[in-house]
């Protein structure tokens, strides 16, 4: 994984809020802010594409979420960061599958 920071618009008056990031290259994505979780007193943004990346079959793009890192710059503006680390990455991964699996009860 690569360590970029994502600027990133954030409309807390949706109840669908939908997030916008702005990748290395300028191109802007929308996703659907899907949860918010905290583990070991860090926040993670649980993020779902909105559109079919190119090249993707619309009828064979199986849908991912993403979870990133929400840190603070220097003004502390929050920021959204690639994990990096797997145990850490790992320790997510697996919260929010708990997470999804009780929704689905």
């Amino acid at each position: 994984m690569s360590n970029c920071e994502h600027d990133y618009e954030h409309d807390h008056e949706c109840e669908e809020s939908t997030v916008v990031l702005t990748d290395e290259d300028g191109n802007e994505h929308e996703f659907e802010l899907l949860t918010i979780l905290e583990v070991d007193n860090t926040n993670y943004a649980v993020l779902l594409p909105l559109e079919i990346p190119e090249g993707e079959d619309g009828e064979d793009f199986e849908e991912e979420a993403i979870i990133l890192r929400i840190n603070q710059d220097e003004e502390g503006n929050d920021v959204l960061q690639e994990i990096e680390d797997d145990a850490e990455w790992d320790k997510v991964a697996a919260e929010y599958d708990k997470l999804a699996e009780e929704d689905e009860e």
